[in-house]
């Protein structure tokens, strides 16, 4: 008995050892989500591998990541199969399998990984990842740092309603196993405030910034992204027929010059971009459009729409049913995906954004926005509690409650389009002038005395 506790000693501190010498200058930025429609952690990574750490970039690889991450050769794509097809027994039944057959797929992967210094989880969604995480942090002897985005049970209430079970199991969870944190960040003060009071969760304030990729579009790249676009996209094709075959809806490249020019009587490009989810209700966007149409039809001189909403998410195809039973004659709709670098190009490119994003927990903001921003891109913002933090109403973009006062600002907006006179060019000229931080920045300043020197 002696020897054997004397050998069970010895693997303890011989464990214990391998746990502690490790790890240094490595870590692990991990989402149960897919990857490449987690731009924040994709950031998170760049930057520490910007500063000479070993990433491995854990998540759902169902989109590709952005290519800066791809060919970056301080970060390793850690892929975590999706789980699908667990549909036996009640939805409940299948919930809670789903969680466990995650919970060991997680720490697995986890502890399959080199060890790191760090964990640095994204939630939502934190069931089952925070618990795992901080599981393979006490292997590891890594400290675990928690990337506050929203709350997941005020998600799955959206749902379920505040009082369902799994809804208060699941703040309970976020509640209990948040606190077993080392470090928390979150996206506005209002959540800063409100994991103290609620949680009595420490956290530092990492506000979304946009990525350096993000800013305006010079017009020959535009006509690129635009003349790609026509070739799949029916709105991005020239309204009438041309005898040039370099022209888009937009510009057109002069045969003589050879240089790239907006379109006379070109349409206004509103862009926007979902995840398909409940927190966004695009039926208020379809409304308004439809009195911008009858607008235009009672003699308002507005020019004709190009509405773009990318993205992927599980209520797309029921939007897709609405749209194909409206029928405009001066607006036309199209959903496509884009590439992750064709993305920004879009932004900036535009000239109006619309986001219909309402935080199930009031707390967060709408990373669209930033980059919006970032690309000198004005916006149209639906109203909630903490949207001031990052929308100032008559500054950079306006404000809406309800399908009719986004009806009325988008005429008010587009009113004499093209002309550079007006609130649409002097919100984009303040957003020039503000010349906000770049997420480089900011993560430096902010996340970076966290983490200390290299190690």
């Amino acid at each position: 008995a002696a020897v054997t506790g004397a050998v069970a000693a010895l693997l303890f501190l011989l464990l214990w050892r391998r746990r502690r010498a490790g790890g240094a200058g490595r870590v692990c930025v991990a989402v149960l989500g897919d990857l490449g429609r987690s731009p924040r952690m994709q950031y998170h990574a760049l930057a520490l591998a910007r500063h000479g750490r070993e990433v491995a970039l854990l998540g759902y690889l169902q989109t590709r990541p952005h290519r800066d991450v791809l060919h970056s050769e301080n970060i390793r794509l850690v892929p975590v199969a999706e789980l699908s097809g667990l549909r036996v027994g009640p939805k409940l039944f299948q919930y809670v399998l789903k969680v466990l057959v995650q919970s060991v797929q997680l720490l697995c992967t986890l502890l399959r990984i080199d060890q790191p210094s760090y964990i640095l989880l994204q939630n939502p969604p934190g069931l089952p990842g925070i618990a795992v995480a901080w599981v393979a942090g006490l292997w590891w002897g890594s400290k675990l740092i928690i990337d506050w985005h929203n709350y997941g049970y005020t998600i799955m209430s959206l749902s379920h309603g505040r009082s369902h079970p799994l809804v208060l199991i699941a703040k309970w969870y976020e509640k209990l196993f948040g606190r077993l944190s080392d470090y928390n960040l979150c996206v506005t003060d209002a959540m800063r405030k409100d994991l103290w009071v609620n949680f009595k969760i420490k956290a530092v304030t990492l506000y979304d910034k946009p990525a350096s990729y993000f800013k305006e579009t010079p017009l020959d790249l535009q006509h690129e992204l635009f003349m790609k676009l026509a070739k799949d996209y029916e709105p991005f094709k020239p309204r009438a027929a041309s005898p040039s075959a370099d022209r888009s809806a937009f510009t057109e490249r002069d045969g003589s010059s050879g240089s790239v020019v907006k379109s006379r009587g070109r349409p206004a490009l509103l862009i926007s971009s979902t995840s398909w989810t409940e927190d966004e209700d695009f039926s208020v966007l379809l409304r308004a459009l439809e009195d911008y149409e009858r607008f235009i039809k009672e003699g308002a001189k507005l020019p004709a729409l190009v509405c773009v909403i990318t993205g992927k998410g599980p209520l797309k195809d029921y939007y897709n049913g609405l749209i194909q039973n409206l029928h405009f004659k001066h607006i036309q709709i199209c959903t496509p995906w884009l590439e992750a670098e064709d993305y920004p190009l879009l932004l900036g490119s535009a000239d109006l954004g619309v986001c219909l994003h309402k935080s199930s927990s009031g707390l967060d903001l709408p990373m669209k926005v930033v980059d919006m921003f970032g690309c000198c891109l004005p916006v149209c913002a639906i109203h909630f509690e903490c949207l001031h933090e990052l929308v100032k109403h008559n500054e950079n973009g306006l404000i809406f409650r309800d399908s009719q006062e986004l009806a009325q600002q988008l005429k008010m907006l587009f009113l004499d389009f093209p002309s550079l006179e007006g609130k649409l060019h002097s919100f984009r000229e303040n957003l020039r002038v503000s010349r906000q931080l770049r997420w480089d920045q900011s993560w430096d300043q902010t996340v970076l005395p966290l983490l200390g020197n290299k190690e």
